[in-house]
């Protein structure tokens, strides 16, 4: 166990660094020159050059690229263009809500899809089968800035059950002590019930948003293991030995089935941390999507550089995760894994 994880993590080291050297590449080949548009068309040429000056952005694309690879080792992702503050100190700073809204949705994913994956596995051909059809479809294939809108329109505008999309607290509400930065996490660490409800209606309809994106490829894998699991020779096997069908069903079918569901909750997880800009634009959701958004409006490069990397460091560490549960869960791929020349 002991070599698969050094050679699992020494591999996650390899992609971060290979992260890092490409995000630069890709972020300065970018068009726009990022000192004339964060000055504004009213900027004279000596502005300009001076703010070009302080960023670099005159320097070498060698002496850029050697500077920056120096801050990256020291965890230093540079100072924005936009607002002249420390790009990982305002990262981190909105990373909870991110993290926060992204959990959640794969709540509702796992919540709903496997469930509903099972049954429709169980099904097959019926009604219930087909209702998952259409919702895997429909999960992978609406606009999520339709579908938030459409929520915002119906449980705000109309019945106006839960708040509108200004903030991760309705108006009014005060933020619970910091903590982990989780509205919901915090709230019920400091016993305030109060405040646990206000965050967790603020939270229902991009969490719904995006859960309904996250339940599609949850209920694919999970319908598409469970078939492959009920045909597979050991369940055969136990239903002519005359295990009960409930037993053959539960311990042997479907936790063989969520096997490759790690995967697709880990990798679903990675998606909405980087993927949910546009989910947390239309719900003015102060997460790092948004802030994404507005550094690509103003074409902050360095915060764009910035953003990139977290997310790309998320990702490969949910990656890691993700290998150690398999190897923990099937000893036959650490063994295979730690025994690869």
């Amino acid at each position: 166990m002991t070599q698969y994880l050094a050679k699992r993590l020494a591999s996650s080291l390899v992609t971060l660094v290979g992260l890092v050297v490409i995000v630069f590449f890709v972020t300065h080949v970018l068009p726009g020159d990022a000192a004339a548009i964060r000055l504004g068309p009213n900027a004279t040429e000596a502005d300009v050059e001076a703010l070009r000056d302080e960023f670099g952005l005159d320097d070498p694309m060698t002496e850029q690229f050697s500077s920056y690879i120096g801050q990256s080792a020291r965890l230093d992702l540079g100072t924005s263009i936009d607002s002249g503050q420390p790009i990982r100190n305002e990262l981190f700073k909105r990373l909870p809500a991110t993290v926060e809204l992204a959990g959640a949705a794969v709540l509702i994913g796992a919540v709903v899809g496997i469930p509903l994956g099972t049954l429709a596995a169980l099904r097959r051909g019926g009604i219930i089968d087909a209702f998952a059809r259409v919702i895997a479809v429909l999960g992978s294939s609406v606009a999520l800035f339709w579908l938030g809108l459409l929520l915002t329109f119906v449980f705000y505008f109309k019945l106006g059950w839960l708040p509108g999309p200004i903030d991760r607290l309705p108006l009014g509400t005060t933020a619970p002590p910091h903590t982990t930065g989780l509205y919901t996490v915090d709230s019920l660490l400091a016993g305030d019930l109060a405040t646990f409800g206000q965050a967790v209606r603020a939270l229902a309809l991009p969490a719904v948003t995006l859960g309904f994106a996250a339940t599609a490829p949850v209920l694919k894998m999970v319908r598409s293991s469970m078939i492959g699991a009920l045909e597979s020779p050991y369940v055969r096997t136990a239903r002519s030995l005359g295990v009960a069908e409930n037993q053959v069903v539960r311990q042997d079918a479907f936790r063989n089935a969520l096997l490759p569901v790690i995967t697709v909750l880990g990798i679903t997880t990675g998606y909405l941390i980087g993927g949910n800009i546009i989910v947390e634009f239309v719900f003015t959701w102060p997460g790092i999507g948004s802030y994404a958004y507005n550094a690509l409006q103003k074409s902050d490069l360095e915060a764009l550089q910035g953003f990139v990397i977290v997310v790309g460091a998320l990702y490969i560490a949910l990656n890691l995760v993700i290998d150690v549960c398999y190897a923990l869960a099937d000893p036959r791929i650490r063994l295979a894994g730690g025994s690869e020349q």
